[in-house]
């Protein structure tokens, strides 16, 4: 929590990263009312005359009565409308085929932002209710859950029959896959919003508090941690020995996985909250407002991409020689691994924070308007799209035919990967 309280008559307002604005007893510490914005607030509340006014990550002023919060006067706009992203050439022409049905959906207490990670058969995600689930991947049936103290947006990783997450409670978890019994917890000095990556027996992650940690992954010990110049919310790339990941100050990190010794970084045109994606001896990462293609020995630019603007938080997938990312301009986009050239790109309705999945020919996608998009690879033609109740941050996974996504209406949905054709 960035956001610094104000204090009036009694009330302090404060802003969070979960996207509220909070209005709270001063002296007893009870909620009074709380205000949703489309992203974190960061922003220090200023009250006056009876308003509050403060900024939201989602690129808005907000104005709210500070009396009930939640309704404004008729004549201010406290619903974030999209912005038409202008047209590019080439652009697929969307021919909506949405599909009503899910195969199931479990409701979890909060904001399910966090991408499930499917392993024999049980699905494993994180919500913001605090809690870490593990759910049969073809029945939904709640399998068990585990609470920490924060919301669980990092995304769980299974190695060896033990489930690692971060949480906002600043601790990384360790939590056996069938039991859902804590094996450890290392606590670090920010929150975890970062997913972690294990490898050889080491687990690494960013947090909040600016650091790279390396922690042990039997024991919790940590083996060593590397200090970014900002937060990390990026998510560990690991490959041949080198730790690959961004911070919101802007660059991209090539650390030692052994030692944490710095190998070399690469200043970016804003926050990299982007997770690298390494192939065949190249870092792809997003920006602002780019896609970056950097070389994973040295450190120097292979091309970058300029997007039609704002950040580019999603994560690539690089399949086939193409690299599909997401940005929050509302679109897909379909890029040239080699050259940087794009190939297509696909508008939503609403900025894309999700990282796709590619599988058999399909991008698949959550985008903040609503829908889990299934897109033909090559083309960027809809095949399909599903609407859930809320924005969809989380990232799909697609295991046998099913598509497992969380939104920010409570809910993992498995949905069938054909479309329900």
């Amino acid at each position: 929590m960035w956001s610094s309280p104000a204090v009036v008559d009694g009330v302090a307002y404060v802003g969070s990263y979960d996207g509220y604005l909070y209005a709270v007893d001063a002296d007893s510490g009870d909620l009074r009312w709380r205000y949703k914005t489309e992203d974190s607030v960061e922003s220090s509340p200023a009250v006056v005359d009876g308003v509050v006014y403060v900024g939201s990550w989602d690129g808005y002023l907000y104005a709210v009565d500070v009396s009930g919060g939640p309704t404004p006067p008729a004549t201010a706009t406290n619903t974030p409308t999209p912005t038409p992203t202008p047209p590019a050439m080439p652009t697929s022409t969307p021919t909506p085929h949405t599909i009503r049905d899910y195969l199931w959906r479990y409701e979890t207490g909060g904001e399910a932002r966090s991408s499930p990670a499917v392993v024999n058969g049980i699905v494993y995600v994180g919500s913001d209710d605090t809690h870490l689930y593990a759910l049969d991947a073809d029945s939904g049936e709640l399998q068990w859950r585990y609470k920490t103290g924060g919301g669980v947006w990092s995304s769980p990783v299974v190695v060896d029959g033990v489930v690692y997450v971060g949480s906002s409670d600043s601790y990384l978890y360790a939590v056996d896959a069938n039991s859902g019994e804590l094996q450890w917890r290392y606590e670090t000095e920010g929150p975890v919003w970062s997913s972690p990556s294990v490898v050889d027996g080491v687990v690494y992650v960013g947090s909040d508090d600016n650091y790279l940690y390396a922690v042990d992954a039997g024991s919790g010990e940590l083996r060593w941690r590397y200090e970014t110049d900002g937060p990390v919310w990026s998510s560990p790339a690991v490959v041949d020995g080198v730790v690959y990941i961004g911070s919101s100050h802007g660059y991209l990190y090539a650390v030692d996985a052994g030692s944490g010794d710095l190998r070399w970084r690469h200043g970016m045109s804003g926050a990299v909250d982007s997770s690298p994606a390494v192939v065949d001896g190249v870092v792809y990462v997003g920006s602002y407002a780019s896609v970056y293609a950097v070389d994973a020995g040295s450190g120097e630019l292979r091309w970058r991409y300029e997007t039609e603007g704002d950040f580019v938080q999603s994560s690539p997938a690089v399949v086939d020689g193409v690299v599909y990312i997401g940005s929050n301009d509302g679109s897909l986009y379909a890029v040239d691994a080699a050259s940087g050239e794009l190939r297509w790109r696909y508008e939503t309705g609403y900025r894309v924070r999700s990282s796709p999945a590619v599988v058999d020919g399909v991008v698949y996608v959550g985008s903040h308007d609503g829908y889990l998009y299934a897109l033909d690879a090559d083309s960027g033609d809809l095949r399909w799209r599903y609407e859930t109740g809320d924005f969809v941050e989380s990232s799909p996974v697609v295991v046998d035919g099913v598509v497992y996504v969380g939104s920010g209406d409570g809910y993992l949905y498995a949905v069938d990967a054909s479309g329900g054709r």
